[in-house]
């Protein structure tokens, strides 16, 4: 199974996590572990999902995800698992 690893950063705000829940559930991607937390109301969040059920490839995802994060005013980023392991190696 290939891993992808969903960040989202920015000012917190009302339905962050059921605006991109809900985009994973319609696109048959599976969320495998999610972690959140808010600090002086900055939200930050990260998921690991399986999305090898998803018609659609890699990097539709991640640009229709960054294109929910722009309505919501956060950033969002899809990495591989492999690509967001050797960006963060110490």
């Amino acid at each position: 199974m290939k891993k992808t690893i969903i960040t989202v950063l920015g000012k917190d705000k009302v339905g962050i996590i059921a605006k991109v829940c809900v985009y994973l559930a319609q696109n048959n991607i599976n969320i495998l572990d999610i972690a959140q937390t808010i600090v002086d109301g900055y939200f930050n969040m990260m998921m690991v999902v399986d999305a090898n059920g998803a018609s659609k490839d890699h990097n539709r995802i991640a640009e229709e995800l960054a294109d929910i994060g722009d309505e919501l005013g956060v950033q969002i980023k899809a990495q591989h698992e492999e690509i967001f392991d050797m960006m963060h190696r110490l």
